[in-house]
């Protein structure tokens, strides 16, 4: 009995890293609604953001499932704090450059871009692996999101070489981007607990042997846009153990302030 809540417990924790990086990356894309530099690339951003939400939706409904009870995949939106999220750091940052210490400027589409080409270089190989997965059902979420991320890898990619090939000063705010986002795709390479003991059941993928194909698919796309492949060294970030910046704080009140402003309420 306690083997099969231990791996019961692993799916879990392991559903949930991968729904938290959805949710969260698709809350922030989200800020783009309404805002964006031209009406087509608002609209594709919120569909990207509807893709991210739907594939939330499904892995917190598994996880539902597994635990049983009365949750739902709102439990797991609306109803943790923080550190009960496993998303990576990278996709809590606001879509902005840092200016003096922790002060954010102003909203920026570089930004934006440049993490979503990086997560989504990430997410097509590891979706593509997770169809193995020996959880039929995150291998049936897997194979539906694989055509998702294709996409969203591909508008990413567009917009990195359109801006880095394109002015002088899309050039500059293209690499500063990046410059800024590299040192946070570390995580992706640091495996948790729970990220060791899935693959070690078959349930999750080691990352770390998709870091080559990852770099290969950056580095390509950064020398087409005319940019520099920036150093990754820097502070290993630890969201998926719950060590997560401030931002992800804010983020979330942003997001849960109605749902608990109002417990309950049905529309």
């Amino acid at each position: 009995m306690d083997a099969v809540a231990t791996e019961t417990d692993v799916r879990i924790d392991y559903l949930l890293h991968l729904g938290d990086n959805a949710l969260v990356l698709a809350q922030r894309n989200c800020q783009w609604c309404g805002v964006g530099p031209v009406l087509e690339e608002d609209l594709a951003l919120a569909n990207q953001s509807l893709d991210l939400i739907g594939q939330a939706r499904l892995l917190y409904q598994e996880v539902a499932r597994l635990e049983g009870g009365e949750a739902t995949e709102d439990t797991y939106a609306y109803w943790r704090d923080a550190h009960q999220f496993r998303n990576y750091v990278l996709l809590e940052l606001p879509a902005s450059l840092p200016r003096v210490g922790y002060a954010q400027g102003d909203m920026d589409w570089g930004v934006t871009l440049a993490r979503n080409f990086l997560y989504s270089a990430l997410m097509v190989p590891l979706w593509d692996a997770l169809q193995a997965s020996r959880h039929e059902p995150l291998a049936a979420i897997a194979a539906k999101s694989l055509k998702e991320a294709r996409y969203h890898l591909r508008h990413a990619s567009e917009w990195v070489v359109r801006l880095g090939d394109g002015t002088e000063e899309s050039h500059a705010r293209m690499q500063a981007a990046f410059d800024h986002l590299m040192p946070y795709t570390q995580e992706f390479w640091t495996a948790s607990d729970f990220e060791r003991a899935a693959v070690q059941a078959g349930v999750g993928v080691d990352v770390a042997g998709l870091r080559d194909a990852w770099r290969a698919t950056v580095a390509a796309t950064l020398q087409e846009a005319t940019l520099r492949l920036p150093s990754d060294e820097g502070y290993v970030p630890q969201g998926k153990t719950g060590l997560h910046s401030e931002h992800l704080s804010h983020l979330l009140a942003e997001m849960q302030s109605v749902a608990r402003a109002h417990p309950g309420a049905q529309w």
